[in-house]
């Protein structure tokens, strides 16, 4: 999986949403807002391949949590931006 070009993480009022940007998605009129853990599994797979488990993985180097609640969690924001057309 690959987060799609024209899609960018940015600083909003304190807030980190994912904004369009870029003639290929000229249909999204969302904000994504990310919490601080999803933002930073953003900007750590931005420009590779990724999938559930290296998300996993990056959310146990980064936080005190067991590999299991990870990769739960990794599953669910992969999820999501699945689902709001984030990734491909």
């Amino acid at each position: 999986m690959r987060i799609k070009k024209g899609f960018e993480l940015r600083d909003v009022c304190g807030e980190k949403v994912v904004v369009a940007t870029g003639i290929e998605n000229a249909d999204f009129s969302k904000l994504i807002a990310l919490n601080e853990s999803a933002a930073y599994l953003w900007q750590a797979v931005a420009d590779a391949d990724f999938d559930a488990q290296q998300l996993a993985d990056l959310l146990c180097e980064a936080y005190d949590t067991m590999p299991d609640t990870a990769l739960t969690d990794a599953k669910e924001l992969l999820g999501v931006w699945q689902q709001n057309g984030l990734v491909e």
